[in-house]
């Protein structure tokens, strides 16, 4: 994964930052940890500038989250209750979970989304949420837009620090993506077993 990630930065550019990070977003196994901080190496090389690199990265991946925003949004409360009363066993919600997300986020979602920025594997599912109980769509992207540009922001820093170590600590980024997919999994799975039987 990580000569893939090198090999679309290198061939796109700015684009293929952004098309990196909006991918990462989509299909959480593409770490941002590798990404930002490869971007970060690159510009210490002097390939990008670093203001650039995460306004791109800031850019790709609010970009990610808002397509999920929509889904959540299109989704709507009554459709989500409906899955839930059908096949909340496999999706390891019921009707009621459904109801309670719905009004806390009505009151306190934007801090989770603020948060799940920062969250490995849950800053892509927390947009689904926020669709899903109507979030404004500005107070959306204003806390996304903080919590990216805060975590993304720092592991571009990190890669311009480390330059020469680069690829000796790049090298733990890749077991430790697949390593939180694996927890998500876990937790699903464990959520699954948990679900009381129809």
């Amino acid at each position: 994964m990580f000569e893939w990630i090198t090999e679309t930065m290198a061939a796109g550019g700015y684009l293929g930052l952004a098309f990196l990070m909006l991918i990462e977003n989509v299909f959480p196994p593409i770490p941002s940890e590798i990404v930002m901080s490869l971007a970060g190496f690159l510009a210490a090389e002097g390939r990008f500038t670093l203001p650039m690199v995460i306004v791109v990265g800031t850019f790709g991946s609010v970009l990610g989250a808002t397509f999920w925003y929509y889904v959540g949004l299109w989704l709507g409360l009554e459709r989500l209750r409906d899955l839930a009363e059908r096949y909340g066993r496999w999706l390891t919600i019921s009707a009621a979970d459904v109801d309670r997300t719905a009004e806390w986020f009505g009151r306190k979602g934007h801090w989770a989304v603020l948060i799940g920025r920062f969250l490995p594997g849950f800053r892509t599912l927390i947009s689904v949420p926020a669709g899903v109980a109507r979030m404004p769509i500005g107070k959306f992207l204003l806390f996304s837009t903080l919590g990216t540009v805060v975590w993304i922001g720092g592991l571009a820093i990190a890669g311009f620090i480390v330059r020469s170590q680069f690829e000796e600590v790049a090298s733990w980024f890749e077991p430790l993506g697949w390593a939180t997919l694996g927890a998500v999994v876990g937790i699903y799975v464990w959520r699954l077993f948990r679900m009381p039987r129809r």
